[in-house]
């Protein structure tokens, strides 16, 4: 039987424009799976959503070993929207910026499509929630929803990648992401009495800076690892030194050695900047995924098999993270780029992507998922 992918696309559209418009914040997208359950239920999909797992959906379609799962993230971001799109957000203030609604509508594309496909074997839907917050892949899998899985594929969209194209890498695809969350504590006084205080705010200044001496002076300059401040907070009012200020940011890496140095030096950094203006620092690190790699077997095949649909593009490691690594550290996995020709980069507002490519992502979970079954028999 043939699939008719413009039929399938167009429907995805319209499911793509309405999950755009009702988009929830991570471990909260109560609404959107209520949604997916029901639409999968009417695919003749089977819910095996396990009862630990509060948002999200697992489903299933066929019997037996191998089991290959495709994976989609259904979470939004607390952003506000400034895109004018016809179907912009209902939910004020927050906004699928990330296009999570463009792996939704690529997945339950080929949901529809591969109801009616004849092969051997299983394949397991995997709507994971809160992947923004580096948490749904380990909620996943600490409630059994991946259990007995022999490969798993899943995708990004790319917004500087054409409709049409698709990155594919061996290895590692996307960088493992680290926390920061700093106090300082000092002592404060009135602003015009520096002398009797111990300012938070001068020790959080020359620390920011100090901390990107970690890349440009610590780390080889071949490997790739990025330390970003990029909150501060410190005082209430024009006239006094407060008690204490805070920073946070991110460390993003690709290589165990590089993650470690930077966390090393990262403590040793702000310790001896701290003493050095009498604060005291409490320090929080908090450690998110590691890097995304690709399986060294699998990822040949899903490129041999993506080519045949889409132009397979050798995309740059991005330094982005992504919680699909809980996965591919398990699993035998491939993660990709689809081309979304996209407005602006992740998490802006005024992201726009382009609908047409969603043949793209709906062709990739397809065509892989009855290829791989049909390899790892």
């Amino acid at each position: 039987m043939t699939t008719d992918f413009t039929a399938v696309t167009d429907e995805a559209i319209q499911i793509r424009h309405y999950l755009h418009q009702h988009p929830e914040v991570s471990d909260q997208e109560v609404a959107t799976s209520a949604y997916l359950r029901d639409r999968l239920r009417t695919l003749g999909y089977r819910i095996i959503t396990p009862a630990k797992l509060k948002t999200g959906v697992v489903a299933e379609l066929g019997h037996g070993h191998p089991v290959v799962a495709l994976r989609s993230d259904i979470d939004a971001l607390p952003i506000h929207e400034a895109t004018g799109l016809a179907y912009a957000l209902v939910n004020p203030g927050v906004m699928h910026a990330c296009g999570h609604d463009f792996h939704m509508a690529s997945l339950l594309g080929a949901a529809q499509a591969l109801k009616d496909a004849d092969f051997a074997g299983t394949i397991r839907l995997i709507f994971q929630p809160a992947e923004e917050t580096h948490v749904g892949a380990q909620e996943v899998m600490e409630s059994g929803g991946a259990e007995g899985i022999d490969a798993i594929i899943g995708f990004h969209n790319k917004p500087d990648l054409a409709a049409g194209e698709v990155g594919i890498l061996e290895g590692g695809l996307m960088a493992a992401v680290d926390q920061f969350k700093v106090i300082l504590h000092g002592k404060g006084t009135h602003a015009a009495k520096p002398e009797l205080g111990r300012d938070p705010i001068v020790a959080l200044t020359s620390l920011v800076n100090s901390l990107q001496t970690i890349v440009s002076r610590n780390v080889d300059p071949q490997a790739v690892v990025v330390l970003s401040v990029t909150h501060i907070s410190g005082g209430n009012t024009w006239n006094v030194i407060p008690e204490t200020a805070s920073f946070e940011g991110t460390v993003r890496s690709f290589s165990t050695a590089g993650r470690k140095l930077a966390k090393q030096r990262f403590m040793e950094v702000v310790k001896a900047g701290a003493a050095t203006f009498d604060v005291t620092p409490e320090i929080e690190w908090i450690k998110g995924p590691d890097v995304v790699n690709n399986d060294d077997q699998l990822t040949p095949l899903v490129a041999e098999t993506t080519a045949k649909f889409a132009r397979v593009v050798r995309p740059v490691p991005s330094t982005t993270g992504e919680d699909f690594a809980y996965f591919s550290q398990r699993i035998p996995s491939v993660f990709a780029f689809v081309g979304s020709h996209g407005t602006s980069d992740w998490h802006h507002p005024d992201l726009k992507l382009d609908d047409q490519a969603l043949t793209t992502g709906i062709k990739f979970f397809y065509y892989n998922a009855l290829n791989l079954l049909a390899k790892l028999r």
